[in-house]
């Protein structure tokens, strides 16, 4: 099993801590990096009002590099982010 596949299998028992809405990831991206300090991975949850302009991956793969992620995994509404290094 790599990286990856451990870290989605760990992702698995996250609970979403952080959650965006119709506000965008704007207002999540210093507490993903707050969050990220503490705790290894952290899961988001995007409600459907947050899809205005991008679909999940590309909310999600901005969001990660907003706040120097690794994106781990986008499952339905949720994506798991990893700290680097």
């Amino acid at each position: 099993m790599n990286d990856i596949q451990k870290s989605r299998a760990e992702a698995t028992f996250l609970d979403a801590i952080i959650h965006v809405g119709k506000s965008g990831i704007e207002p999540v991206v210093m507490e993903l990096k707050k969050q990220l300090k503490s705790k290894k991975m952290v899961k988001v949850k995007f409600l459907k009002a947050a899809f205005v302009e991008l679909g999940r991956k590309e909310l999600s793969e901005k969001l990660a590099n907003l706040t120097g992620s690794e994106l781990i995994e986008v499952r339905g509404n949720t994506a798991v982010f990893r700290r680097k290094g």
